[in-house]
């Protein structure tokens, strides 16, 4: 399999401090830990004139995120933001573990205080960026890479759909699921219909479906046919109903329910798993599609894939068009640890950590 080059690397400038919007109470203190907080109280009364250098790493093989988020951060909230040295690698930098990610030199009582700020940032939009970019990789193909939707909105917070939104887009997604998710990087949400547009209309997916498309006549026209949980049935409906104007279908099947088509089928049970959305369900769409002549129809996946999912279906060559993914993709997979490493310019750091210089990080103006 081919190496997927990130979609931004090297190519776009840095977010700036336009982009992000902080909680003011940050430079109250309020989100620090207590000890940084003191910390700060103690050095200004007590060594005020000492210059130190902070830097961060964390200890996995990553896709970077954040760093844009940071710097914009200490220049919003540390004390004379512009007399700080700052050298940091950029956002979609691929990072080795204990690799040098972000240092920087001042005052510690001028930006100490968000140590740990910086490290919780870095840690979130690094692990989605990363998380992302290895279902990506797992949903390509032949020399194909197939369209990942991030839908994570239901899974977290929503204060953090645009942080984690945008560290998706560094991992590669191809679009997000809300509006809030696309605005560091200039887009807006998709998404075609929900299991309750359905309902509203008593289950008549043809309907639904004819409804969205007199609403929103632009759109890609996306039927989704697991409603019913007779996937085959709903989807060859709709494709009838809407010939060429049908861009695709989604399944979504819950795992706890084995589709009707296994039920008139039931030969063929016994030797895989019928639950949810399985390979043996989307060949059988695929072919049923086919066999009507409606090859352009895609098939869309959703509902609890992750990377070895994802992995699985593409070693067997089931026919998906575009995954769906959600929730596997805000796990927190790697921390990151923030090191004074150098006093005055000279080493001074704790037992087993040392100034660790990285010719990949620029300095930030």
């Amino acid at each position: 399999m081919k190496e997927i080059k990130l979609k931004i690397e090297g190519k776009i400038k840095r977010l700036t401090n336009k982009t992000f919007k902080f909680d003011e109470r940050i430079g109250d203190g309020w989100f620090s830990a207590v000890y940084f907080l003191k910390t700060r109280d103690i050095i200004e009364e007590y060594k005020p004139n000492n210059t130190i250098t902070m830097q961060f790493f964390q200890k996995k093989h990553a896709v970077l995120c954040g760093t844009d988020e940071v710097i914009a951060l200490l220049k919003t909230f540390a004390k004379n933001p512009d007399e700080l040295e700052i050298f940091s690698l950029k956002d979609g930098d691929k990072i080795e573990p204990f690799e040098t990610v972000l240092t920087i030199t001042g005052p510690y009582q001028n930006f100490g205080y968000l140590e740990g700020i910086i490290d919780g940032i870095l840690a979130r939009r690094t692990s989605v960026a990363t998380n992302v970019y290895d279902v990506v990789k797992a949903a390509r193909t032949s020399g194909q890479q197939k369209p990942v939707i991030f839908m994570g909105d239901r899974d977290d917070d929503f204060r953090q759909q645009s942080g984690d939104g945008y560290a998706a887009y560094i991992g590669g997604s191809t679009a997000q699921a809300t509006h809030a998710m696309s605005e560091w990087w200039g887009k807006k949400g998709m998404g075609t219909m929900p299991h309750a547009l359905i309902q509203l209309f008593e289950g008549d997916v043809v309907a639904a479906t004819k409804a969205y498309h007199d609403k929103f006549p632009e759109d890609d026209l996306v039927a989704l046919v697991d409603y019913n949980n007779d996937v085959l049935t709903d989807a060859l409906k709709v494709a009838r109903e809407f010939g060429d104007k049908l861009h695709g279908v989604r399944v979504d099947t819950s795992r706890t329910l084995v589709d009707q088509y296994f039920w008139r089928n039931q030969d063929c049970l016994g030797t895989f798993d019928p639950r949810g959305v399985n390979p043996e369900l989307v060949f059988a769409l695929r072919k049923a599609l086919d066999d009507e002549g409606f090859h352009h129809v895609k098939i869309i996946l959703s509902g609890g894939f992750d990377e070895k999912r994802i992995r699985e279906f593409e070693e067997k060559n089931v026919p998906v068009d575009i995954y769906g993914v959600g929730s596997s993709l805000l796990k927190i997979i790697t921390g990151f640890t923030g090191d004074n490493v150098l006093l005055n310019g000279k080493p001074q750091a704790k037992t087993g950590r040392k100034y660790r210089p990285n010719k990949r990080l620029e300095k930030v103006d």
